[in-house]
């Protein structure tokens, strides 16, 4: 086996290990996180849709694993949050933007808040579900598309109007409780 080709394979490897480690929902915490519609997908990985140029770009960086076009994100805390009033997005962002976004360094990656949006569940023919999301009071006009396995698999691709569409995959969550504050 070629060196790249079977460093690759253990990379795939490692992520797939890494998912099944962090799925922690059976078939029917998934089922009851959905239709609550109260859930947390966690992106354990990014696969861009121009991997090979980001590929090439992030190689000459320290650190840099390479990989079969996802990048790993285990460890970096990167979710979509959703509940019956409100979607809140914190993802990064690889790939082309078509139009620059202004502002700091804490502008970049796919971040919003949304208390105004479309949400439609579909249930899939060989089990699991695909849910649109479309929030209306964000500027990017973002389109999620969320598609979950019953033990809680999930991938998430992202569209708008600005950038090029990226997937994400990791798995589905139910929200941590929040902490209360003692006066």
């Amino acid at each position: 086996m070629h060196m790249r080709t079977l460093k690759n394979f253990f990379i795939v490897a490692l992520v797939l290990v890494a998912a099944k480690l962090h799925a922690q929902t059976d078939k029917a915490t998934t089922i009851k996180i959905l239709e609550a519609q109260n859930y947390v997908f966690v992106a354990t990985s990014a696969s861009p849709l121009n991997a090979n140029d980001i590929n090439k770009v992030l190689s000459s960086m320290p650190g840099y694993t390479g990989g079969a076009g996802n990048i790993i994100l285990t460890g970096a805390n990167y979710d979509l949050t959703v509940t019956a009033d409100s979607v809140v997005a914190f993802l990064p962002y690889y790939g082309r933007s078509f139009t620059p976004k202004m502002g700091g360094i804490d502008e970049g990656g796919i971040k919003f808040k949304s208390k105004k949006f479309s949400y439609k569940t579909t249930p899939r023919k060989k089990g699991g579900w695909i849910i649109s999301i479309v929030p209306k009071d964000v500027k990017d006009n973002y389109s999620l598309t969320l598609t979950a396995t019953e033990k809680g698999y999930a991938s998430l691709t992202v569209t708008n109007n600005t950038q090029q569409p990226i997937t994400f995959n990791g798995y589905l969550a139910e929200p941590k409780p929040k902490k209360e504050s003692n006066p």
